[in-house]
């Protein structure tokens, strides 16, 4: 049974090629505790948001990203509590990383945070959204809820249904989708609140299908970085620069009628070139250091927000 007081130490050098050492890099506190207390998923969460309206030329009111960012919170600390229990209640099934320790040992402080989470956001559902805008939102939650729900079951699909549906219902996809969807959600209500025929579809889908891509990448790196599969190929790496390449295509070809939305994707697609550089020196860095950047590198679309200060 693993001692969640005393979690593995981390990895301070590692071999190069032979008869050299690599020194091996950890990130800078502040960005630890920012992964480690799960603030990365809110915070990415709320950037997003805000640079879709940027694209879309829509004022959120200050409520929705804090809606956001308050139940992505909540979300990811219930999920890394639970797997820190699964963890400890049958270790061979469960592989736990420095977050899940950080959840375990604190667990005192953060489970009850995380409750106050929920219900300052649905505080800010019932006195603050839009009848309206309730239906859609609430799908997104319950969505969001029952593949919670289907990962700590343990109840699991036949082997044949399961094998038929992975491609579609993997860890990845699905939490690229609904990461994507919450995000944007908001902020295609607005816009489709003004009555303009094609308007939603010309200015959100083309970012929101990559964007979705992008979330995708991100936890298909993790769990190839956090697994002892591929250590050594270039799998990560390839994906990641196509996925960039893609995204300068599309935002050269939206550039002219859609400049926004165009420097939106430019965003994105660094966000991807920038996954593909840590792939190719993930060897330098230690598991925490990396994984708190997969998450760091998306706040790219945030120099769009700092560069252009917003205006519908």
């Amino acid at each position: 049974m693993p001692s969640f007081a005393n979690p593995p130490p981390r990895q301070i050098s590692a071999l190069g090629p032979p008869g050299t050492a690599v020194r091996v890099w950890d990130v800078v506190a502040p960005l630890r505790i920012w992964h480690l207390a799960s603030l990365d998923a809110p915070t990415v969460a709320a950037v997003w948001m805000w640079a879709f309206a940027w694209a879309a030329h829509i004022r959120l009111p200050g409520w929705a990203p804090a809606l956001l960012a308050l139940a992505a919170w909540a979300i990811y600390i219930g999920d890394r509590l639970l797997d820190a229990r699964a963890g400890m209640c049958t270790p061979p099934k469960h592989q736990l990383r420095d977050r899940h320790y950080f959840h375990w040992r604190h667990r005192f402080i953060l489970a009850p945070l995380a409750v106050l989470a929920a219900t300052a956001s649905l505080w800010i559902v019932v006195t603050c959204m839009p009848a309206a805008a309730r239906v859609p939102d609430s799908a997104i939650a319950a969505a969001t809820l029952a593949y919670f729900s289907s990962v700590h079951s343990r109840r699991r699909l036949p082997n044949c249904l399961a094998r038929f549906l992975h491609p579609l219902l993997s860890r990845a996809v699905l939490i690229g989708v609904l990461f994507t969807a919450g995000c944007l959600l908001p902020v295609w209500s607005q816009v489709a609140l003004r009555e303009a025929p094609g308007l939603v579809e010309r200015l959100l889908l083309l970012p929101a299908l990559f964007f979705a891509a992008l979330g995708w990448l991100n936890c298909h790196a993790i769990a190839q970085w956090e697994s002892n599969r591929g250590a050594h190929s270039k799998r990560v790496q390839s994906i990641a620069c196509l996925v960039g390449f893609l995204g300068v295509c599309l935002a050269l070809l939206l550039a002219w009628n859609e400049p926004r939305s165009a420097a939106l994707i430019a965003a994105g697609a660094a966000s991807a070139l920038l996954l593909a550089l840590l792939d190719r020196f993930r060897g330098r860095l230690t598991p925490l250091g990396i994984r708190a950047s997969a998450d760091l590198v998306l706040l790219a679309p945030a120099l769009l927000l700092i560069h252009q200060p917003f205006r519908p």
